[in-house]
């Protein structure tokens, strides 16, 4: 049996994200998912609580083939230890999936081995120019599954994020200091 790993800050989740888990459960047995970042929220970068993107991966996964763990885990800001502390919050695995080069080189580092993520849609399908439509009030529920928006229109979190992009945070926003 082989249990995958795919982490995200998943803010929100969004239809590369799905077609990423359609790419995965094809190799896999049992796949974990891991919710990054999951101590910050109320940020124009991170403006939904763990709990909410829990409820947004869940149901938007509900109907894969294989078993599905959603799992929060905390930011630690120490790289060197980083992957045992995903090991201590997570289902063991044995492959995990990414892209970004020091996610790559820590996973590799602690023996785990790391397939590459394809990417899909990439122009259209990016967590911050998803959160910029709902910051400008434009269309961005079809860059997300159907189930997310109805989530995040359960909280509220366009109406939160334009409220937190009016503090100093929007400051840094306008400034492209973003993902």
């Amino acid at each position: 049996m082989t249990r995958g790993f795919y982490i995200g800050r998943f803010q929100p989740f969004h239809n590369g994200h799905r077609a990423m888990v359609d790419h995965i459960v094809d190799e896999v047995d049992e796949l974990v998912l891991g919710i990054g970042s999951a101590d910050v929220s109320h940020t124009v970068r991170n403006p939904f609580t763990a709990g909410e993107r829990v409820m947004m991966v869940s149901k938007a996964v509900r109907d894969v083939d294989v078993p599905t763990y959603v799992v929060p885990i905390e930011d630690i800001d120490r790289n060197a230890v980083w992957v045992s502390h995903i090991e201590s919050m997570s289902p063991s695995f044995d492959v995990a999936y990414s892209n970004n080069p020091l996610v790559v080189q820590l996973f590799e580092e602690r023996g785990i081995e790391v397939r590459d993520s394809p990417m899909f849609d990439r122009d259209r399908l990016e967590g911050s120019d998803i959160r910029a439509r709902m910051l400008d009030d434009d269309t961005w529920t079809d860059r997300v599954p159907d189930v997310v928006a109805d989530v995040i229109d359960e909280f509220s979190g366009v109406q939160r994020l334009q409220t937190v992009a009016k503090d100093d945070v929007s400051e840094r926003w306008e400034a492209g200091e973003d993902d």
